[in-house]
């Protein structure tokens, strides 16, 4: 069998007749060998009975969730290829061929694009058209470079070999998103082609909740990509923090009317603090994906993975841990040739601070190496 078109199915009597019925009429003209395959999450509205009196076949899902009825209906496809979108009558199962054609030239998964193909009146809701759904597509173009403009069209074709590579997990609505960004991660061909997004055709409230489904995607992408939820962050602090530490230690820097001293200081070697443990951070999640195999096969460790290890680790803290506490007690000598009276603020916090930030982030880098070479002992 060349073809299952799969729509997932929650109580749909209203319109799962009439995409069953564009969807049949598609495979016969277009000539493809092909089923209709219902992923029912548990309806009792008669949808079941309607589906199988078309003669669909029909896969009974029980976890509950978009995911999971999609990914159970992929498991159960019968096709090479699976053409998915949702059973509201939103979408135009009567023009499939262009899909068809780009899984035969050998994409891997084919988008759709509705901003290309067009949204009628009363498609899309305001905020999902001109906020939710580009702001998150920009954000995974960011993210993962992934040259698509439309994220989390429900209209979309895969080979079931790919959907199955892709081990797939997520099981709400984020699951578009999660198909999109391990096509990507496993170096897939991704392409995209119009369609048109019309009206939802039941009479009752979609089951998409637009803020928490979309923070859902968000959480997503953040959380798939620690590059930008720790890496970037945390080296523009660590840069801004160095920079500004550096050129503060020694003397207040006065830039027209304002004075930066020691409390700019402060902020800075803090700066310095909180980016390193974004960076460690970085390095913690892809660890921890690695061995967990939330990524492909073919993802390769870097540079500072193959050099670190506990040892390394160790030895860096320890030396960072001792320049700290060799500056405090030069700053204590200081304190003790004053008879340990009252200091200069100005002058004292300019030891004080490079010397208490170098014990912290020894310490940072001790737990770190221990808490790393915890990851690695399965390895």
């Amino acid at each position: 069998m060349e073809l299952t078109i799969l729509m997932p199915c929650l109580n749909e009597a209203e319109t799962l007749e009439i995409c069953i019925k564009k969807a049949q009429d598609s495979i016969k003209k277009n000539n493809i060998i092909g089923e209709v395959l219902i992923a029912d999450n548990g309806s009792t509205d008669g949808s079941i009975e309607i589906a199988e009196r078309l003669g669909a076949r029909v896969e009974h899902v029980k976890l509950k969730g978009y995911g999971n009825a999609l990914r159970g209906g992929i498991e159960a496809a019968y096709g090479k290829y699976i053409i998915m979108a949702d059973s509201d009558d939103s979408y135009d199962f009567s023009n499939l061929l262009p899909y068809v054609e780009k899984l035969r030239e050998g994409f891997d998964l084919v988008m759709g694009n509705r901003f290309k193909g067009g949204i009628k009146d009363g498609a899309m809701p305001f905020l999902h058209r001109y906020l939710g759904n580009p702001v998150l597509s920009f954000i995974g173009r960011l993210f993962f470079d992934i040259k698509i403009g439309d994220f989390h069209c429900g209209l979309r074709g895969f080979t079931k070999e790919a959907a199955l590579k892709m081990d797939l997990q997520t099981t709400g609505m984020e699951f578009a998103s999660e198909m999109v960004v391990k096509a990507s991660l496993h170096k897939m061909k991704i392409t995209e082609v119009p369609t048109t997004l019309s009206p939802d055709g039941r009479s009752r409230p979609p089951h998409l909740r637009t803020w928490n489904d979309g923070w859902r995607h968000l959480r997503f992408l953040l959380l798939y990509s620690p590059s930008w939820l720790f890496l970037y962050p945390g080296l523009i602090l660590l840069i801004v923090g160095i920079v500004v530490s550096s050129l503060l230690i020694y003397n207040p820097i006065q830039i027209g009317t304002v004075t930066f001293d020691i409390h700019s200081l402060l902020y800075s070697s803090s700066a310095v603090i909180i980016g390193i443990e974004f960076v460690f951070f970085y390095y913690l999640s892809h660890k921890y994906a690695y061995i967990s195999k939330l990524y492909p096969t073919n993802y390769k460790e870097s540079r500072f993975v193959k050099w670190f290890n506990l040892e390394k680790g160790l030895i860096i803290g320890g030396i960072l841990i001792s320049l700290g506490v060799m500056t405090a007690l030069y700053s204590v000598i200081i304190w003790d040739k004053n008879q340990f009276g009252t200091l200069n603020p100005q002058d004292v916090f300019r030891i004080v601070i490079p010397a208490s930030s170098s014990i912290i982030i020894g310490f940072q880098v001790l737990v770190f190496s221990f808490f790393y070479s915890v990851l690695d002992l399965k390895k």
